[in-house]
């Protein structure tokens, strides 16, 4: 008995030898994995064509997607930041592109042809407060031009109650995960119902939301301002549309 736990000792402190010596995981070169997900040849033509009005490089590099990373999309829409991050999160990474049920007329037959060519995407058709993810099960949520749909209503109905989507976020995401909002900014003191107007919405009602939820504002930036968008016009007009002054704000959630 007194041999075999000599042994036992013996290997456990070797193992320990063994682990103190590991080389640790070299960092990500993130400049480079998005300039490959960007570079990528699976990608459209039509894709391409909105990088550089999208800003993509430096939106990608404010979400700081990373290898391994499970990642949910919010309102992904057609798909077009959703391949792009399944790129970046890599094969051993998973991406959900969540859509609420009623945008599928709009954008299903894009993100049919997509969807197969992304075997690590899941498409997710769920309404804002009721997100399809386990609790802390995800890495990094993205939400791209979309808190205003949380006071849109086509024909009175709600895509979602805004206090109870903000919950719904701080829930699936883990402990330390990132919460990235991206959206068409209002005046400063612009109503709610200016989401529903206009289809924008001041930010300062975001990070309060955010904020009351659980969340800590951690960066801000103005990757995609633009000081000549006076903010009173509807997005889709013609004179703004595609040219808005976009605010990008990301979130942390607490360790504890």
């Amino acid at each position: 008995m007194r041999h075999f736990r000599f042994r036992t000792a013996l290997a456990a402190l070797s193992l320990a030898a063994l682990g103190a010596c590991a080389t640790p995981p070299a960092p990500v070169d993130r400049a480079a994995l998005y300039a490959a997900s960007l570079q990528s040849p699976n990608r459209s033509e039509q894709d391409r064509a909105q990088d550089e009005r999208r800003k993509a490089g430096e939106v990608l590099a404010f979400f700081q997607a990373a290898p391994g990373q499970t990642v949910f999309e919010i309102e992904a829409g057609g798909g077009y930041w959703t391949e792009l991050l399944a790129s970046a999160v890599g094969p051993e990474g998973r991406v959900v592109m969540q859509n609420p049920p009623g945008f599928m007329q709009f954008v299903g037959e894009e993100v049919a042809s997509r969807l197969p060519r992304l075997p690590t995407v899941r498409l997710s058709l769920s309404l804002f407060d009721a997100l399809d993810a386990q609790d802390a099960s995800v890495d990094l949520v993205t939400w791209v031009q979309g808190p205003h749909e949380l006071y849109y209503r086509p024909e009175g109905a709600s895509l979602g109650d805004p206090e109870k989507s903000y919950q719904e976020i701080f829930r699936i995401l883990r402990p330390g995960g990132r919460f990235v909002v991206i959206d068409h900014a209002a005046v400063p003191g612009a109503p709610e119902t200016t989401g529903n107007d206009l289809h924008r919405i001041d930010p300062q009602i975001v990070i309060a939301m955010a904020e009351r939820a659980g969340f800590v504002l951690e960066q801000r930036s103005e990757v995609l301002a633009n000081p000549n968008d006076a903010r009173t016009l509807l997005v889709f007009d013609p004179l703004i549309r595609g040219l808005t002054d976009q605010f990008a704000l990301r979130f942390s959630k607490p360790e504890a």
